[in-house]
This record gives C-alpha cells, sequence and structure tokens, in this order.
C-alpha cells in the first residue's frame, strides 16, 4: 500500500503525487525504510469479529422538526452566518456545522446554533507543530455525535517504528535503539475526532478516532493502516459521507490522502482505493493513489470512489474487519478504472463527486473537467460522455434525489439540476455562487437538501 510521498495541501490547489519526497512540513524526524511494498497478509493473524447487527429497521419517515418549505436560508432563519465550510445532520436532526477551530450545533427548536471552540484537534491551535494544520469536514453520526476531519503534512516515510523498534516486514528483529518518540507522536496528527453534544449544548470531544477493527497495535495513537500500525498513510481527510438508508446504514466513509477509510461507531478500517501502476526505470511500479475527494453512496449501497486519476465502485463487506480486504467475495471491485474519452491515464482528473441517481446512471464530477456520465464495461474498463450544457466544468458536489434528478454544484455559477428527463435547469433562490458541500437526507418527507455554498446554508425540501 505504500506510494509516492503526496505533497500537503496548500491553500486553494489541488495536492498532488510527486516522484520525489517533499520538504518536510513537520518536525525533523529519522525516516524508517523508504517505499516497503505492502505486506502479502495482516503481520499476524486477525481476531475475527462476527458481523455488526443490522440496524433497526427504518421508521416511515415523517416531516421531521424542520420547516416544511420548499426553501429556507437558514443562515438568515437561524443566525449561521456565511463562514460555514461544513455542514451534516446526525439521527436525531441536530444540524451540524463546522467553521476553523469552532463546531456549532443547531438543535430542534433553537433559534440559532451554539458554537464551541478549540475541541479535540483543534484545542491548542492549528499549524505545523500542532496536531493539525486545520479543520476540513464534517459528519453526522448516530443522536448528538459527529466526526471532524483534519489536515496535517504528508511523511517522508509513512513507516513508523513502534517502541521494541522491529522491522518491516516481518517484526522479529527488535531494536529499542530504532524508535524515535517525535516520529511516533506523528501518528496523532490530522485524522479525525469522534465529538458529542452535551445536554446543555455544548461540544465535547469524545474520542480521536483510534480503534481499528483489526486487533493490530495500540488503540489510542489515531487512523493508522488497518493491517500494519506501523503505516500511517492516511493522514489528511479531504471527504467524508453517512450512509442513510440501507444495511450499512450509520456507516461513514472518509476520503483522504491515501484512499477511503470506513468508520462504525468508534471503529474504523483503513483502507482501499483504486490505483494504476506507474512503470519506473529499474522496472520496478509505483502504485498511483493520489487524493480521494469524491465518495458517494449507490442506490444499492455500492460506494463510489473517485480520485486523482480513478473511478472505483466497490460493494462493501459486512463486517467492517474486512472492508480492506482486496477478496471479490468480501467485497467485490465492480471498477477500478480511469475515463479514455477524458484523458489518459497518466493525466489527472480531479474527481471531487460520484453519484448514481435512480435509473442507474453513474455520474462523476471533476474540478476542471466537468461533469461526465459514466458505464462500467468490465472492472478494469470504465467509459464515458460529457454532460454539456453547464456553465463552467469547475464543480465541487453531486447529489442524486428521490424523484430521479441529480443537483450539481459549481464554483461561481451557484446550483444547478439534472432531472429525471435529463433537462438541466439553474437553481433558483440559493444564495451564493460557489457551492462548496450537497448533503442530501431521504430520512425526512419531503426529503432535506442541505446546500452549503459562499453566502451560507440554504436546504431545499421536496425532491
Amino acid at each position: 500500500m505504500p506510494e509516492e510521498p503526496v505533497a500537503p495541501p496548500e491553500g486553494g490547489g489541488t495536492p498532488i503525487v510527486v516522484e520525489e519526497p517533499p520538504p518536510s512540513s513537520g518536525p525533523e524526524v529519522s525516516p524508517g525504510p523508504v517505499e516497503p511494498p505492502p505486506p502479502a497478509e495482516d503481520p499476524t493473524p486477525p481476531v475475527e469479529q462476527p458481523p455488526a447487527e443490522p440496524p433497526p429497521p427504518t421508521a416511515e419517515p415523517t416531516v421531521g422538526p424542520w420547516p416544511d418549505e420548499a426553501l429556507v436560508n437558514y443562515s438568515s432563519r437561524y443566525g449561521l452566518g456565511a463562514s460555514i465550510q461544513g455542514v451534516a445532520v446526525d439521527d436525531a436532526y441536530n444540524i451540524w456545522l463546522l467553521d476553523g477551530d469552532r463546531i456549532g450545533v443547531l438543535r430542534p427548536g433553537d433559534s440559532a446554533p451554539r458554537w464551541t471552540s478549540g475541541v479535540g484537534q483543534a484545542a491548542g491551535g492549528f499549524g505545523p507543530d500542532r496536531l493539525a494544520l486545520d479543520s476540513s469536514v464534517i459528519c453526522g453520526g448516530s443522536a448528538g455525535r459527529a466526526y471532524v476531519g483534519y489536515l496535517t503534512y504528508e511523511l517522508d516515510t509513512a513507516f513508523i517504528y513502534s517502541p521494541d523498534g522491529s522491522d518491516f516486514p516481518n517484526y522479529d528483529n527488535p531494536d529499542p535503539t530504532r524508535f524515535d518518540s517525535v516520529k511516533y507522536k506523528e501518528y496523532l496528527k490530522g485524522d479525525m475526532d469522534v465529538v458529542k453534544l452535551e445536554t446543555d449544548g455544548r461540544v465535547v470531544l469524545e474520542e480521536h478516532l483510534g480503534r481499528s477493527a483489526r486487533s493490530n497495535g495500540p488503540r489510542d495513537i489515531g487512523i493508522r493502516n488497518t493491517n500494519d500500525h506501523h503505516f500511517d498513510e492516511d493522514r489528511s481527510v479531504f471527504t467524508c459521507v453517512k450512509v442513510m438508508r440501507g444495511q450499512h446504514r450509520g456507516d461513514i466513509y472518509i476520503g483522504t490522502n491515501h484512499g477511503v477509510t470506513r468508520i462504525r461507531g468508534l471503529e474504523y478500517n483503513s483502507h482501499r482505493h483504486p490505483v494504476w501502476f506507474k512503470p519506473k526505470p529499474d522496472g520496478g511500479q509505483t502504485q498511483m493513489a493520489g487524493y480521494t475527494y469524491g465518495l458517494g453512496i449507490a442506490q444499492n449501497g455500492d460506494v463510489l470512489i473517485g480520485n486523482d486519476w480513478n473511478l472505483g465502485v466497490v460493494t462493501p463487506s459486512v463486517a467492517l474487519a474486512d472492508w480492506d480486504r482486496t477478496n471479490d467475495t468480501l467485497n467485490p471491485e465492480k471498477l477500478n478504472s480511469y475515463l479514455p474519452e477524458l484523458n489518459s491515464l497518466e493525466d489527472k482528473d480531479f474527481w471531487r463527486s460520484l453519484q448514481q441517481t435512480t435509473d442507474g446512471s453513474y455520474y462523476a464530477a471533476s474540478k476542471d473537467f466537468g461533469l461526465w456520465k459514466f458505464t462500467i464495461a468490465r472492472r478494469s474498463e470504465a467509459h464515458g460522455t460529457k454532460v454539456t450544457g453547464l456553465p463552467t466544468d469547475a464543480l465541487t458536489s453531486l447529489a442524486a434525489t428521490d424523484d430521479g434528478s441529480l443537483f450539481i454544484g459549481t464554483r461561481g455559477f451557484g446550483l444547478w439540476k439534472l432531472d429525471a428527463q435529463k433537462q438541466l435547469t439553474h437553481v433558483d433562490g440559493v444564495d451564493g455562487v460557489s457551492v462548496t458541500q450537497l448533503v442530501y437526507d431521504p430520512t425526512v418527507k419531503p426529503a432535506m437538501l442541505y446546500v452549503l455554498t459562499n453566502a451560507g446554508l440554504t436546504v431545499l425540501r421536496g425532491n
């Protein structure tokens, strides 16, 4: 799984996979083994867990606690402001807001959100010498719970020695002098906090996510590879999506600087990703995964993945412990491919969002190349057709709704809708010109579409 180092995000630019390690943004640390091959199998036999109990049956949707109006500007009505960077909803319909080091919660019945600053990774402020460079995303969880993602810099090598100093791949040659306590603390940077809502409206840290779904090293050092805890490959969180219905309702998926991590409650499994392999001059290959910004859930519960180069479709395993295993009986991979109609394999497509509409059509949105409808020819082959009619190719997010529509977020031209008859129109009444996030909640009726823009939050109902 280790690949060429990835440059840290800077400003609004797009992170890239580079051929040589970037200058370190963090403290001076002694590197471990460089570019080791992925373990052929788990270093220790995993302790298998029984499949999780299925979620309780979904009740018939009700109108829920929020206004039953076709369009409401929540920023205006509830005083949310315009600087929100992320929005989420939990199972109790609390609306969670993220703004830098602040987390806000708008509870049903409240007239304004309550904000809490400095929770978890944000407690000491942001910077290269802190636990995070910045916050990134927020996802709703069970009632009163949310997940907050953070950014940090890349390591020159993702391998970190444990205190006994044993070496990859067999870990049978302990040497404590190899251990570096400074680098060991790198495990804790970035990643994801689980936060909870107190009865008085305050937000507190429940736990910094660190419990791997398989028995694999310590459980208090943040996200690291589930198949080998010595590798800290997933460090920055760029996107998250919550499964709103179906067999895996309540699961959370996050897109990182390396792949897709799956979360259930306080446990995670890290990771898997669509990849391609770049030949090296010496005859070897470099695994190219890129950054995962595009995530979606298909109509049947499949996980839709888009990174810098490739598109992926995976049917998730029943057991969380099996998510990272590339085994077709556990996690059938339906697609791992680029779109030849757009670019060559080596050229980046910059996928930002994926969705499947109710008619079974797959769509992918690029930050530079517009909206593409794609089909799966076979596991390693996809083909695409560009959807014309949008005023820009700079897209940010997609949301497929139960009426057969696809909502499309743009940079600079607001929100658009491709209806079930494939007619494309601009959605009027939404403040702001740049859509930063779309969250669709079908568990209420009429369903709610949260539209976050540069001007704040608007909610549409009835799609």
